[in-house]
């Protein structure tokens, strides 16, 4: 099992895989309704193109009958039997209408007017003045069933060769991010598995120095190197639980949670005095629950860290543990409102300015949630956080 990469898919691959997504069905989108428009297009002037011919071979027939009647050869308005038919004047009113739309394009020869299809013959060609005879006929629709039918089968079509062409180059565009995800991956399992026996070789060693027969100066040195090494092991630790906790079986017991929080304060101890913080308990005596020591370590473990790391020089770290719930507060740097909710959130730091991998608190939401355990947090930027994990 990868270490990051299952963090990497919920956040920062899927994150850019969705705005891929996005911008790529909207592009498809986009060529779909322009193809769709360029089409429509097409079909209505195939359609016009059609009626026009037709029209313009009636009008041949007609214009002759029609003209007889302006020079008064008859009495009788000509009636076309395939269309009916108008005659307007120059300034386009109508002499004489059997239409039923009387809206009509003079710009155009034949136009779409609603559900109505005019074919405009000028008469100044006839001889006959500035005058118009106009042609209608009823749009059936046909065309536009046929245009329908159409765009959705090819559309249909071209979306599943879009998308087919969306998941090839979503596979090509991610391969390098996941190439370097699994470098990095190797790197950190390499690298943890290093970390484990020196880490252990210098810790036995400091606790075996009798630091009382050493001068003032020299102390302080190796309390720095015991800091240094329990950073890295406690680095180690988080690392190990996320490469090995799949593998590893949950050990659930009745576990006095009281002492444990007691064995993780103390073990933080120097990392407090080095920053000279003030530590406050109020720790009920054997609070038990059931759960996995090491789970429960962990989760104690990397409150406790971020309390410390957090904190200002001189501030105050409470830690409160009663049958209900646990609480570690601090007197640090806060945190932004609109950032508490990403904190749990693999890889995510709410200060750049302290070191870590912003794994710690990820391990907290994930053994919350494991055990059913609700998670409050309240911070104020500048004056400090409240953690408080209800059992």
């Amino acid at each position: 099992m990868s270490v990051i990469s299952g963090s990497v898919i919920n956040f920062a691959q899927h994150k850019t895989f969705r705005s891929f997504v996005i911008l790529y069905a909207l592009m498809s989108v986009m060529i779909l309704l322009l193809l769709s428009a360029l089409y429509y297009r097409y079909s209505k002037e195939l359609m016009l193109s059609e009626h026009r011919l037709a029209m313009q071979l009636q009008s041949e027939r007609y214009v002759p009958q029609l003209k007889r009647w302006m020079q008064g050869d008859t009495d009788i308005f000509p009636i076309d039997l395939a269309y009916p038919t108008a005659l307007f004047d120059a300034s386009k009113r109508p002499i004489h209408s059997l239409l039923e739309n009387q809206h009509i394009d003079f710009k155009r020869v034949i136009s779409l007017d609603g559900a109505f299809i005019h074919f405009v013959v000028p008469l100044a060609s006839h001889e006959l003045g500035e005058n118009y005879v106009v042609f209608e006929t009823r749009d059936d629709g046909l065309w536009k069933r046929h245009f329908w039918f159409r765009v959705l089968l090819a559309g249909g079509l071209l979306l599943l060769l879009l998308l087919a062409v969306g998941w090839y180059l979503s596979r090509l565009f991610f391969r390098p991010l996941q190439e370097a995800i699994a470098l990095l991956d190797d790197f950190i399992k390499d690298t943890t598995h290093e970390l484990n026996t020196p880490v252990s070789a210098i810790l036995t060693n400091v606790e075996m120095i009798e630091a009382e027969q050493l001068d003032a100066k020299t102390q302080n040195k190796l309390r720095r190197i015991e800091i240094a090494a329990r950073t890295i092991s406690t680095i180690y630790d988080d690392l190990t639980y996320l490469l090995l906790s799949h593998q590893r079986q949950t050990h659930d017991e009745s576990l006095n949670v009281s002492l444990l929080l007691q064995e993780r304060i103390e073990y933080f101890k120097l990392k407090a005095l080095q920053k000279n913080l003030h530590i406050i308990c109020n720790i009920d005596a054997d609070v038990m629950l059931r759960c996995d020591r090491v789970k429960m370590a962990r989760l104690i473990d990397n409150l406790i860290s971020n309390a410390v790391k957090y904190n200002k020089n001189g501030g105050t770290i409470t830690y409160e543990l009663t049958s209900r719930r646990l609480v570690v507060e601090d007197s640090g740097v806060g945190i932004e409102a609109e950032n508490i909710d990403a904190i749990f959130q693999r890889y995510t730091r709410a200060n750049t300015h302290e070191g870590g991998f912003g794994i710690g608190l990820h391990i907290v939401f994930k053994i919350a949630k494991e055990y059913g355990y609700t998670i409050d947090v309240s911070s104020t930027p500048k004056k400090g956080s409240r953690f408080e994990i209800i059992f």
